[in-house]
């Protein structure tokens, strides 16, 4: 008999553009925790300290921020995580360097322990991949990490983390075998990040699953880049659907699933509330009666009737497509529920609050 597992289920803010603010990331932790998942990881793109800035540790102001939230999480039972971006360490890999880099990540890592995380992730996403033995100058690094950090679970997140060709487009050709190397010499207990056939993708089929799981030699740990709106097209989207059926058949096939929500903490609940139903209830999932019911939920059936109705203006036209008469009337729609954060951020992205940003581009 084949037992259904359900693996990790959480959010991962590692968006582009608008970040949250820290109390709306506090709020996370009741909603992650009323909803069934069980971690969440602090990975924004504009967070220069994780990013373009990684050797420094964050002033007191924000890191104190950072020790807040882990507690807060802790509290709800939700392991908490951070996502490291060492921006491009290995493209100058000379001897002296490469040893400066070394002591500059180990100190990272043990700044980074100062938070009790429960997940560790380096992130290689989003940076030149045109490297002789890349792979391999990818692993030394990770195992360094994983020797240094205290976290009970590490995540690897390659340069090339999907079969969409657009990554090879903005970050140079992959180096042959990238894949077969880490397969055979990355730690089979560090974990994978993997966004499917897409940078993107709609839905994710058992049959890929099963070749990525064997391409890799463990089953891919999804970074799924649903409902994030940060880039250039999406940015003019609201993604509230909830996820597709397909989420619903993964499950013995996934080492955990995160979610990389929108820009719009309270919106981006819509979707992300869907997982771990999709996990559930397995082929008794129907998205569109499970709209019906988290949106009720956490916005009242009123607001939901309405947010049912635009669906399509908001999810399908979007900003640049709706007319001037089709925005007015939005506007004054949501205009009527005051004070209700739901429809505060559709007002406030109406009106241009969340500009694409152009540091995107892998959309």
């Amino acid at each position: 008999m084949n037992t259904i597992r359900t693996p990790a289920l959480g959010v991962i803010e590692g968006f582009f553009g608008r970040s949250w603010s820290w109390s709306e990331r506090q709020a996370y932790a009741k909603f992650l925790a009323l909803n069934e998942f069980s971690f969440y990881i602090y990975a924004p793109k504009n967070d220069a300290f994780l990013r373009k800035h990684w050797q420094q540790d964050w002033p007191p102001d924000i890191k104190q921020n950072l020790v807040q939230l882990r507690e807060t999480y802790s509290a709800a039972k939700i392991d908490f995580g951070i996502g490291l971006s060492p921006h491009e360490i290995y493209i100058d890999n000379s001897h002296t360097s490469a040893h400066d880099k070394r002591l500059q990540l180990s100190e990272r890592v043990k700044q980074l322990n100062d938070l009790s995380l429960d997940i560790l992730c380096l992130l290689f996403d989003d940076m030149r991949g045109d490297i002789p033995n890349l792979a391999n100058l990818q692993i030394d690094y990770m195992h360094q990490v994983a020797e240094l950090s205290t976290a009970k679970r590490i995540i690897f997140c390659p340069t090339y983390y999907s079969f969409d060709p657009v990554l090879e487009k903005v970050f140079g050709k992959m180096p042959d075998n990238y894949w077969q190397d880490l397969n055979k010499n990355l730690d089979k207990k560090i974990d994978i990040f993997w966004t499917g056939e897409k940078v993107c993708s709609a839905e994710y089929s058992v049959h890929h699953l099963a070749h990525v799981s064997e391409l890799l030699g463990r089953k891919p740990f999804l970074w799924d880049n649903y409902p994030v709106n940060d880039g250039a097209v999406k940015s003019k989207l609201l993604h509230l659907r909830p996820v597709n059926q397909s989420h619903s058949q993964i499950q013995n096939h996934v080492a955990g699933h995160a979610l990389n929500p929108m820009n719009q903490p309270w919106l981006s609940q819509l979707a992300l509330a869907s997982l771990p139903r999709a996990y559930r209830e397995r082929n008794n999932y129907n998205s569109e009666k499970v709209f019906v019911e988290i949106a009720s939920e956490l916005c009242g059936e009123e607001l939901a009737e309405v947010l049912l109705q635009d669906l399509p203006l908001l999810q399908d036209k979007g900003l640049g497509k709706i007319s001037e008469e089709e925005k007015a009337e939005l506007l004054k729609r949501y205009s009527a529920f005051p004070q209700n954060v739901f429809c505060m951020e559709i007002v406030d992205w109406l009106h241009g609050g969340y500009v694409f940003d152009p540091a995107c581009l892998t959309e």
